[in-house]
C-alpha cells in the first residue's frame, strides 16, 4: 500500500450511500465467496486521494433453522476498487478488482450475535488513471468456518450500512 496524505489538496466532492447490496453472506470453508456489501461510483482523476469510510453489520443465526446452538463464523472484510469505465462491463473478473485497504476480520458466535464491520482508508488514485474514468469503491466481505454447514448464511443487516468517500484533488 502507498502512504498518502491530503496535505496540499482541496476537497473536490463528498459522496455517500446507505444502500446495502447484499442480504446474506454464505458461510463456507474456503475464503472465496466474497459478497459486495456496498458500493459507490466516484469520478476521479490521476493523483486524487480518496478518504473512504464504510460500515456494515452481520448477524449470526447459524443453526437456528435446525434448532441447533450454532457455531462461530469468521468474517473477513476489506475495501476494493475497480474501473467502472474500462469497457469490461459484465465480463469483469476478480482480476479486475484490487484491494485498497488493510485486511480486516473478526469472529462472530451466536452469543455475540451481531458483528459490526467498520473500515476506512486513504487511497491515492494511480498516476496512469485514464482521463474521464470513474472508480467504484466497494466494501466486500466473506464468511467462513471449519464448522460450516452447506446452505448456512449470515444475515447482512440492511439498516446498518453506510459508505462515504471524500475526493481530494490538486488545486487548479
Amino acid at each position: 500500500m502507498t502512504i498518502c496524505t491530503t496535505e496540499g489538496l482541496v476537497l473536490a466532492g463528498e459522496y455517500g450511500t446507505d444502500e446495502v447490496t447484499a442480504s446474506t453472506l454464505p458461510v463456507d470453508l474456503p475464503v472465496t465467496t466474497w459478497r459486495t456489501m456496498s458500493r459507490l461510483v466516484v469520478p476521479v482523476a490521476a493523483g486524487d486521494v480518496l478518504s473512504v469510510f464504510a460500515r456494515a453489520r452481520v448477524t449470526n443465526d447459524t443453526g437456528r433453522d435446525r434448532g441447533e446452538k450454532g457455531y462461530t463464523v469468521g468474517v473477513g472484510y476489506h475495501l476494493w476498487a475497480y474501473d467502472v469505465d474500462d469497457g469490461k462491463g459484465a465480463n469483469r473478473t476478480e482480476a479486475d478488482w484490487w484491494r485498497i485497504s488493510s485486511l480486516n476480520g473478526d469472529n462472530v458466535d451466536r452469543t455475540r450475535h451481531h458483528m459490526p464491520l467498520h473500515t476506512d482508508t486513504l487511497y491515492r488514485v494511480p498516476d496512469d488513471w485514464p482521463p474521464g474514468h470513474r472508480i467504484v469503491v466497494v466494501l466486500r466481505a466473506d464468511a467462513h468456518s471449519t464448522a460450516w454447514v452447506a446452505g448456512d448464511t449470515l444475515t447482512v443487516d440492511q439498516s446498518y450500512g453506510h459508505m462515504q468517500v471524500r475526493r481530494w484533488t490538486h488545486p487548479a
